[in-house]
């Protein structure tokens, strides 16, 4: 999710002469040139830079560091998995994302590009198959968990951004204040989790793990981790990550994405964009 610079409109002030109101349209449609041309130049970037339109939470839980992993700092991460042995993550941006597998002390072991066209996002497993979504290109791709190899695609409406399996039904998130529940067959919907928080509806719900009866969820733009009951969408905590430094090169697209529970421990993985390290952290109350 890359960021661009929001458009400035500069207040045209109002005069009463012709030649100075030839002179303000003058200045309003150039001003307009360049902002077309500027958004032009950003079309296959990540623009979901709007901050998020509720209020920050006291955070109810910190992060408490229990090792830190090597991690490739080229990956644009989209999508972080544990599966068994290995790391699944998926990547971003037209041209570069791909699906990969690593171990956990950063070794390679298996990766396969996404077509070029598109722009990656969240990743998970549901089966004998993993799931891949693209950010607006409506299209999911269906692999072969083994081999990662393409065996289906489907599409759905809107943005897509993070993914999540409980086994029996995905959770993918879109940059709204609503999940999907869908098949993990067939990537029909079947229904959607409005998520709130103190009783407002809560957006921006990016990365996603689902565990335990809960989905967590980055939240883009922030330093924030919500937990949030899959069954009545409440958010049941926010927890503060921004102790976690990014060590990564200086880039405002280069934030907090990434998150995957450790099987049979209460441990999680956090990462980044181009982050070169995870870090293997405790949610611990404040």
């Amino acid at each position: 999710m890359m960021l661009f610079m929001n458009a400035y409109r500069h207040p045209l002030s109002h005069r009463r002469t012709t030649h100075g109101t030839l002179a303000g349209i003058v200045v309003a449609l150039s001003l307009t040139a360049t902002l077309a041309a500027c958004s032009s130049s950003t079309d296959t970037a990540d623009q979901r830079q709007q901050p998020p339109t509720s209020v920050t939470a006291q955070p109810t839980m910190g992060v408490e560091v229990v090792a830190t992993h090597p991690f490739d700092q080229s990956s644009f991460t989209q999508g972080l998995e544990v599966d068994g042995d290995s790391l699944l993550i998926s990547t971003g941006q037209e041209g570069e994302s791909r699906v990969y597998r690593s171990s956990l002390d950063g070794k390679e072991q298996q990766s396969v590009p996404l077509d070029r066209e598109f722009f990656g996002e969240g990743i998970t497993r549901a089966g004998d198959h993993v799931w891949q979504l693209t950010w607006r290109h409506g299209t999911a791709v269906k692999r072969d968990a083994t081999s990662l190899a393409e065996v289906a695609r489907t599409n759905y409406s809107g943005e897509g951004w993070g993914l999540c399996s409980f086994g029996d039904r995905l959770i993918m998130s879109d940059g709204t204040s609503q999940l999907r529940v869908l098949d993990p067959d067939t990537f029909v919907e079947r229904e959607r989790i409005q998520v709130t928080r103190d009783g407002a509806p809560l957006d921006k719900l990016n990365e996603l793990d689902c565990t335990d009866g809960h989905i967590y969820a980055n939240r883009f733009l922030t330093s924030e981790i919500v937990r949030i009951d899959a069954a009545s969408g409440n958010v049941t905590d926010t927890i503060d990550a921004s102790a976690l430094a990014s060590n990564a090169a200086p880039d405002p697209n280069n934030v907090l994405n990434g998150i995957a529970h450790i099987p049979g421990t209460d441990r999680f993985l956090v990462g980044g964009k181009r982050w070169p390290q995870l870090y293997e952290v405790r949610f611990v109350p404040r």
